[in-house]
């Protein structure tokens, strides 16, 4: 048992969440592939724990291409059915096909500004937001910068990108460091921009 302290939710008996926590959420992601898995998976976990999505996500992975966008915006219904009948993820028709989805919707958004990263990150000023929660307490659901993503991507057709799920979003990409100020994780990611 390691003796490093770290935000309250990430369990040590669980290594894939302690992992999880300790070598990516919060750490900002500029790859547009990376962003579009957070948000087909923010997608998915709506309703469920995040502990489900990181213990399927590489059936994810697997059965949604790697979430290569330009494969995922041309699936059909019987890719369609053969994702509703895979036990490795989220069976769920309205999230799956919101993943086709917002894979159109993403590739839109690459055309208009070039790349996803571009667009994405103007809503914190292309920068990492440092925040300074000293307990999970202190952690909002959402933020009014989550709630203009939310707005800006559901106009543009992306679907399950309300304010919550676009906050989680932020947290797990990296434009916001809401590792609590007594995490190890926070002092290091707080340079990282």
């Amino acid at each position: 048992m390691d003796s490093l302290r770290r935000c309250g939710w990430a369990s040590l008996e669980e290594p894939l969440y302690r992992d999880y926590h300790d070598k990516e959420w919060g750490v900002p992601v500029h790859d547009d592939r990376m962003l579009f898995e957070f948000l087909v998976l923010e997608g998915a976990q709506a309703g469920l724990s995040w502990w489900t999505i990181l213990r399927k996500r590489e059936n994810f992975r697997r059965a949604y291409d790697n979430f290569a966008p330009r494969r995922v915006a041309r699936y059909d219904q019987s890719k369609v059915k053969r994702l509703l009948s895979d036990p490795g993820i989220i069976r769920n028709r309205l999230k799956v096909n919101s993943a086709i989805q917002n894979a159109k919707a993403f590739l839109a958004v690459q055309e208009e500004f070039g790349t996803f990263d571009s667009y994405i990150w103007r809503f914190v000023g292309g920068r990492t937001k440092i925040n300074h929660r000293r307990s999970l307490r202190d952690i909002p659901a959402t933020t009014p910068e989550a709630e203009a993503m939310s707005e800006d991507l559901l106009a543009r057709g992306f679907r399950f990108v309300g304010p919550t799920i676009c906050y989680a979003h932020m947290q797990a990409t990296g434009m916001v460091n809401d590792h609590v100020v007594t995490c190890f994780r926070y002092s290091e990611l707080a340079g990282q921009r």
